[in-house]
């Protein structure tokens, strides 16, 4: 005899919808945007079908778009016109995601403008840091790196996003944001940044594959799941506001264990390569693309992350209310 009939609450979908603990929303998402210099660029980038680099000008589009979705945040990645070995771009006032900031807030759009803080994409190096002998530079670069979410506060950002994995930078970031006036911007920080074989596509948008060596020195081990933890809780010590896991799947546990240690609100990166597996595989016919899609996300949510960084958020933003 059955004791019990699980399938009971299974059996229709009010019943499945009504005893679903997982909710996914429009409200979980943040939509990423490369922008390049230009005027009326939107160059379809290869390697992340559905993706494009754009302009200043088609990036507010972009935003207007993600606007009418309901989605509350975009994530700003810039390309400069020019690298060098200091990055220099990154923190110039004129340069490209400072003027792409500026553009958005001149519209007035209701969405959050969070900005990537990083060298890798502005340095001829490709690193993440300032570079002496190929050694990375950590208490030089968490310098410049401050100076460069200075550049974007003083631009209108509404958060800044450093991703690095420099020791310290949150700290150096948030004493320079405060002793400038700009103590109410919050930090998301890249706390647990993995060196992952899944950002291989983001690099190719971005430009930003290292010139020589690997991040192994500055990212973390992705066998090492205490050493992730010991990250973010420092991260939050040194003023982070909101902490990331990056990437998404392959690092669930990492997620969830950060849910179990800490109530900040918690962010995961579905990055470029988990994107691009789904529709390589649906391209392939191998999988349901949406249903894939969306259990992705699912699985994401369910491991305790508040918000995702995903190139999805427009699709599913459509899908949703479709499926009620």
């Amino acid at each position: 005899m059955i004791d019990f009939r699980f399938r009971r609450l299974r059996l229709n979908e009010n019943l499945r919808r009504m005893t679903r603990r997982t909710q996914l929303s429009v409200d979980h998402f943040i939509y990423p945007l490369f922008v390049v210099p230009g005027e009326k660029v939107r160059t379809p980038i290869v390697s992340m079908p559905g993706v494009f680099q754009v302009s200043i000008d088609q990036v507010v589009r972009e935003v207007q778009e993600v606007c009418e979705l309901k989605i509350p945040a975009v994530l700003l990645f810039g390309q400069p016109t020019q690298k060098d070995v200091f990055g220099s771009q990154a923190y110039d006032d004129h340069g490209i995601v400072q003027r792409a900031i500026r553009e958005i807030k001149s519209h007035l759009l209701p969405v959050v403008v969070i900005s990537d803080v990083c060298l890798c994409a502005y340095t001829t190096h490709g690193h993440c840091g300032l570079v002496d002998k190929n050694q990375i530079l950590n208490d030089e670069t968490c310098e410049v790196l401050a100076k460069v979410a200075l550049s974007h506060a003083k631009g209108g950002v509404d958060m800044v996003a450093p991703s690095d994995m420099m020791d310290g930078r949150v700290g150096f970031i948030r004493h320079v944001l405060d002793q400038q006036g700009f103590s109410n911007l919050p930090i998301l920080s890249y706390a647990a940044k993995f060196a992952s074989s899944f950002y291989g596509p983001f690099r190719e948008a971005q430009h930003s594959t290292p010139q020589f060596g690997d991040r192994k020195s500055y990212q973390l081990d992705p066998a090492n799941a205490s050493e992730a933890l010991r990250e973010i809780e420092a991260d939050i010590q040194e003023g982070a506001d909101m902490v990331m896991v990056k990437p998404a799947l392959p690092y669930l546990d990492i997620l969830s264990r950060v849910r179990d240690i800490t109530d900040i609100p918690l962010v995961a990166y579905q990055v470029s390569g988990e994107y691009v597996m789904i529709e390589a595989a649906a391209a392939k016919g191998y999988l349901d693309r949406e249903r894939a899609i969306l259990e992705s996300l699912y699985a994401i949510r369910r491991a305790g992350a508040d918000m995702i960084i995903t190139y999805f958020a427009k699709e599913v933003a459509k899908i949703l209310p479709r499926r009620g």
